[in-house]
């Protein structure tokens, strides 16, 4: 098993490895420098008793003629203050190139050292409701992040298992709910079946409103029952995209002809894994949801693309559009965007929390954008 070595004494060793580095170049430069220098004033003076004299004897003493001893100081302040120059100029130089080289040390060696820390990052952003399970981080060789990977799949336990909670509460619920949903249908059912002469208006609106709402109520426990359900439902069919998409737009084709919508499909031949029934109900929401909110006498286009790893599915119509602070809210369960139309168009304000489900346990997304010419596009891609 590997030694744990902790991000803290990782940071310490590599901060004092770069300043022993760096203080070690300085000194040998610091020492070359001395010696060069000191050596160029030796050859300065060794010019200057270019005579022949004997250098040893040079080194022990040196003698100047009086008449060139003014050449010679003023030659060898010369030298002195061109070393001088010279050594600083080199200094600064010296020090910014040690600088800019332990700098960028530093951060190449503290990017490996921080390594762990940034995969354990990318692993908490891909974190999602239907990939907790997914998401456990391994044991790290780090001290802290080891610690932090217990705590944190802790809390990942303890989240699937609120979210199993939640969905089973919520299955539960609408199975209760199905029951005496259905027996009131049924006695609805019957009873505007037959003829009440002694009914008057006020009663038959009554029994049409509860009628009504009664089919709502029922839409929505189904709905609800379908999210409850999606992470068992098998995800392994091969399907033709465009084949599903031709099969949709021909079962919506009598809804979009009441309000005289052209449906336009244009798809390439393109084959995904995936659960049929959860795609096909996918498509079908968003493409619905484009014939209702259209304009009069509108288009809803449907394309299907495939761009290296990713399929992109895009449904685009010529409605009113959706304002931009509203684009990440009309996938929350229950929001409706315009509530009296979407009442009038019998919406149960689930369908697009529906869809996101479904593009999320196909490991896909859904994005909102405003066309040009008007209108909106959801572009989900896989």
């Amino acid at each position: 098993m590997k030694a744990k070595m902790s991000l803290q004494w990782r940071l310490t060793l590599i901060t004092t490895l770069c300043i022993a580095v760096i203080c070690g170049c300085l000194t040998l430069f610091v020492y070359g420098s001395g010696v060069y220098y000191i050596d160029s004033l030796q050859h300065a003076v060794d010019t200057q008793l270019g005579d022949g004299s004997d250098s040893t004897s040079a080194e022990i003493y040196i003698g100047i003629p009086d008449d060139a001893w003014d050449d010679f100081a003023n030659d060898f302040s010369v030298q002195v203050y061109n070393n001088k120059a010279d050594y600083k100029k080199k200094s600064l130089l010296f020090s910014a190139l040690m600088a800019v080289v332990g700098g960028v040390a530093t951060y190449y060696i503290s990017g490996r050292a921080l390594k762990p820390l940034n995969e354990f990052s990318d692993t908490i952003e891909a974190v999602q409701a239907q990939n907790l399970s997914d998401s456990q981080i391994e044991e790290s060789s780090v001290t802290e992040l080891n610690r932090l990977s217990v705590s944190y799949n802790q809390m990942l336990a303890r989240l699937s298992e609120a979210f199993k909670v939640q969905r089973q509460f919520t299955a539960n619920a609408a199975h209760e709910f199905r029951t005496p949903l259905a027996v009131m249908q049924l006695q609805l059912d019957l009873y505007n079946s037959t003829e009440h002469p002694t009914n008057d208006a006020c009663a038959q609106q009554t029994i049409r409103m509860v009628t009504e709402q009664n089919e709502r109520l029922t839409k929505m426990v189904k709905t609800l029952l379908d999210m409850s359900e999606l992470q068992t439902v098998a995800r392994d069919d091969k399907i033709e995209l465009d084949a599903l998409v031709e099969e949709v737009l021909a079962d919506l084709e009598p809804l979009a002809q009441e309000k005289n919508i052209q449906l336009i499909e244009n798809c390439e031949k393109i084959t995904m894994t995936g659960s049929d029934i959860l795609l096909y109900r996918l498509v079908y929401n968003l493409v619905e949801n484009a014939i209702k909110y259209n304009n009069a006498d509108g288009t809803v286009t449907v394309a299907a693309t495939r761009k290296d790893e990713h399929i992109c599915l895009t449904i685009s119509d010529t409605g009113s559009g959706i304002p931009d602070e509203m684009k990440e809210r009309i996938f929350e369960p229950f929001f409706r965007l315009d509530k009296s139309r979407s009442r009038a168009l019998g919406g149960v304000g689930l369908g697009l929390a529906l869809v996101r489900e479904i593009a999320s346990v196909h490991g896909g997304s859904i994005t909102v954008t405003s066309n040009p010419s008007g209108g909106t596009t959801f572009a989900v891609t896989f």
